[in-house]
């Protein structure tokens, strides 16, 4: 095998996935994915991502896939409740938080929900996670919980409450980071009952 092949079946193996702006970013032509692609040496996971044939898909691929394909993206809501594990929800969409004003991605799978953030309700409560190799940022519990509340109209104040319940039960936030949260996100005096019922 040429071994500039070998270089890009190198580069997949560390970095899980890639796109053929990657390729290009290391000096390689795109066409070499293709090529590799139908000599059964990757495999495409979805359009303009590919990953080794034996990489270990996980169920949180698509988080994966969405961090690739939009770059800028915040896992959030429902799919970061899923991530933190504090709900009994599963989302048929990837939710995603995207800065006002930035292009909608057109993908067709996996599908997405997005809402739209800015200022500090859209940096803060930042994590970076590694996710078959590529880094996927997705919003704290403690944020999450937040913007649950902030955005209780799209997904239902049940599923709020049941994400502050939860995420305090199960010691993956305080009170203290929640209520820092919900001043950022301006719920601060909607989340405070609930607060003080629990």
């Amino acid at each position: 095998m040429p071994k500039p092949l070998r270089e890009i079946l190198r580069y997949i193996g560390e970095h899980g996935m890639v796109r053929p702006r990657d390729i290009e970013a290391i000096g390689l032509p795109r066409e070499y994915l293709g090529r590799l692609h139908r000599q059964s040496k990757l495999n495409r996971s979805g359009r303009g991502i590919y990953t080794l044939p034996d990489a270990n898909v996980t169920e949180r691929h698509s988080y994966a896939e969405v961090a690739k394909r939009v770059p800028g993206s915040v896992i959030c809501l429902l799919t970061a409740l899923v991530f933190h594990e504090i709900t009994t929800q599963s989302p048929a969409a990837v939710w995603i938080a995207l800065r006002k004003g930035a292009r909608t991605p057109t993908l067709t799978s996996p599908t997405l929900r997005i809402v739209r953030l800015s200022g500090p309700s859209l940096i803060e409560g930042i994590e970076n996670h590694q996710v078959e190799g590529v880094a996927v940022r997705v919003y704290s519990a403690a944020k999450t919980v937040a913007d649950c509340f902030k955005f209780r109209n799209k997904i239902g104040l049940d599923i709020a409450i049941e994400a502050l319940k939860d995420s305090l039960r199960q010691k993956r936030a305080s009170i203290n980071e929640i209520y820092h949260y919900a001043k950022i996100c301006r719920v601060g005096n909607v989340i405070r009952p609930y607060m003080e019922m629990l």
